[in-house]
Parts: C-alpha cells; structure tokens; sequence
C-alpha cells in the first residue's frame, strides 16, 4: 500500500470516528436519559429472601447515583443529558414523558 493511499485510509477513518460521536435525534436521547434521571431521582434496589436447597438465601443490591448524591433534580439530569446527546432540548419535560416512573 503507497503512503498516499495509507494517508487516504486513516483520513478516512478519522471521519467515520467523528461522524460516530456525533448528535442523535431527541427522541433517542430522551429514551436514554430517562434512566439516568430516573437514577437521580433517589437510591434504588432490591431485596430477595427464599430458599435453595433447603438453606435460606438472601441477597441485597443498592444503587445510589453520583447525581442524586450531589443532589441534582432528575428534570435538570434529563435536560442536561438531552442537550449533550442530541444538541437540542428535550420535546417534552421530563415529568410529563409517559415513560416517567419517578
């Protein structure tokens, strides 16, 4: 391969690189914000209690997200993230997306 020709091919690449880390419509970043702010809206988990032969078995999960540690509003999450993933505001506010479960 001609140095030209490797020189075309990593051009090449750079483009494709940049192009991937490039805006998504709003509608796709909404649907992956909602789990984020969702996540700073408070600590989340599970508790689970049975029993596996014949001996007790329990195991607990927490999950607390920098966000709500900091104390930031899920709107202001949602927002935020929107604009960054889309370069646009969300088209509706977070408290009124029918997929909020907050």
């Amino acid at each position: 391969m001609t140095q030209s020709a490797v020189m075309a091919l990593m051009a090449l690449m750079t483009i494709l690189l940049i192009a991937a880390c490039g805006p998504i419509p709003v509608a796709d970043a909404e649907r992956q914000c909602l789990s984020r702010a969702y996540d700073a809206s408070g600590p989340h988990g599970e508790v689970l209690v049975g029993v596996a032969g014949g001996k007790p078995r329990s195991r607990v999960t927490l999950d607390i997200s920098t966000d709500y540690l900091a104390g930031r509003d899920p709107s202001a999450v949602y927002d935020q993230c929107v604009l960054r993933k889309s370069g646009q505001p969300p088209s509706r506010p977070l408290y009124s997306h029918p997929d909020w479960k907050g």
